[in-house]
């Protein structure tokens, strides 16, 4: 017997339409997923009072399930600004540069250091962390500065950023949106991740070597000096003074560090957020120490300083993600918890409720699926966070899934691949400036130049998805 769908399903569904429209305009859609949160809370409890109470606990909710992923990557920010302060991540990459001697080397070199770097650390702090140091041997060997921000660009915000799969921020989040498992996710991902990293990658590369042959590239240079992050010089301008040796021995040892976790995880089988928690915890023990070994008698006080700029990045990251994601949990357990059993007694969520529905009354396939998918995925990467609107796609993706009896961990990871490549920093404007301000060019120039490798890439990527769901 059917599950009979109610007013909420069809609020539900409606705000679910009224958000990807108003994505398509480039809009913010935090002040409607509060509305729709507040509209379903009205028709659940039938209370003011207990609508308007729906939405803080919302927030709570999803800042508890957010809570781990906020945190790791506020930690890696934290560390990252030390080792960039105290030059440690000059001696990190500094046998690298010998690799260095052409122009393509340049170009592949950089970006998997670049990747590498953002599976332990994230795109953005990575970017700093290598670039200020690679960009000068890549320009010195023939590299134009656009050709090293789209080889960091697409490698960290692209490949690594996509996959996530040391820190599982993306993964998390899509994951629980989809009522699955991170590993599911992960593990789904990792074909798509691989055939959307070739195609992009080689192509980007393709049309660069093009280009520059015929005369027509464009390297985007702006004028001013390039926003790179002053190494060794702390934030009141005095120098982080660090023994060489020491330095030396810190470089060595912070890539072993990570290493050794990455051997644990696989060891211990350690998954989801057992492994952030390991990564995470070595990331402070790294940041205290090389923290008091750098400012010896201000060690203390810097160590909460650098926590704190961590933080503040974290929670400037995820303060759009909060309340989109407080309305898209709904779709699954959260609305129980928050509002009680007010859906009919067969319901299990209302996502999956849709799903059913749509399966019994629109003929549907998972190529279908598979391009909604992306589609959706992409158009939540037009605000250029990425990971603002992958909540709906891990819902849209479980929907799809239950109407299609198609695998929905695939659906999902396409769906996730499709909106960090977009809105993660390799398509929007805004979201290319970090990569784009170390290279000096101009971040509408690189996401011009990224423009039809990326959506080659989502093309052959889909295509490949409607085989595996």
């Amino acid at each position: 017997m059917g599950i009979q769908l109610t007013a909420i399903h069809y609020v539900y569904l409606a705000f679910i339409v009224f958000i990807m429209a108003i994505l398509i305009k480039r809009r913010d859609t935090t002040m409607i997923c509060v509305a729709g949160i507040f509209v379903l809370g009205l028709l659940a409890t039938e209370s003011l009072s207990g609508s308007v109470s729906g939405v803080f606990n919302s927030f709570i909710y999803a800042t508890k399930e957010l809570m781990g992923t906020i945190m790791i990557i506020s930690i890696i920010v934290a560390m990252s600004q030390v080792l960039i302060r105290t030059g440690i991540n000059e001696m990190m990459v500094a046998p690298l540069t010998h690799f260095l001697r052409t122009p393509g080397i340049a170009f592949w070199g950089i970006g998997l250091i670049m990747m590498v770097t953002s599976f332990f650390f994230w795109p953005s702090p990575a970017v700093a962390l290598i670039g200020a140091v690679l960009l000068p041997v890549a320009i010195r060997v023939g590299l134009p500065a656009l050709g090293a921000a789209m080889a960091m660009n697409l490698f960290g915000h692209g490949i690594a950023l996509s996959g996530d799969y040391i820190i599982q921020g993306a993964p998390k989040l899509t994951a629980d949106a989809a009522g699955l498992s991170v590993n599911s996710v992960m593990t789904a991902s990792i074909p798509l991740v691989i055939v959307m990293g070739l195609v992009t990658t080689f192509t980007a590369f393709w049309m660069m070597r093009r280009d520059m042959k015929k005369g027509s590239w464009r390297d985007g240079l702006v004028s001013g000096k390039s926003a790179v992050f002053t190494q060794s010089v702390d934030e009141d301008n005095t120098k982080v003074v660090i023994d060489v040796r020491l330095k030396k021995g810190l470089a060595i040892a912070i890539p072993l560090l990570f290493l050794i976790d990455v051997v644990a995880m696989f060891l211990l089988k350690l998954q989801g957020g057992d492994a952030t928690a390991l990564v995470g915890g070595t990331a402070i023990i790294i940041l205290i120490m090389v923290t008091l070994l750098s400012h010896r008698n201000q060690g203390l006080e810097k160590v909460t300083s650098y926590l704190i700029e961590g933080l503040t990045f974290g929670f400037k990251v995820f303060g759009p993600v909060i309340p989109i994601a407080a309305f898209f949990y709904l779709g699954d357990a959260a609305f129980t918890d928050l509002f009680g059993k007010v859906l009919p007694e067969a319901s299990h969520g209302i996502v999956n409720d849709l799903g059913v529905a749509l399966a019994g009354n629109v003929p549907l396939n998972g190529a279908v699926g598979a391009m909604t998918s992306t589609v959706t995925g992409a158009i939540t990467g037009l605000d250029g966070s990425g990971f603002s609107g992958i909540s709906l796609v891990g819902s849209i993706a479980q929907l799809f899934a239950v109407a299609t009896q198609s695998s929905a961990a695939t659906l999902t990871a396409l769906g996730q691949v499709s909106a960090i490549w977009v809105g993660g920093g390799t398509l929007i404007p805004w979201a290319l400036i970090p990569a784009a301000a170390i290279c000096g060019v101009s971040p509408f120039e690189l996401a011009r130049r990224n423009l039809k490798p990326v959506l080659i890439g989502l093309t052959v990527t889909t295509i490949v998805a409607m085989f595996l769901v």
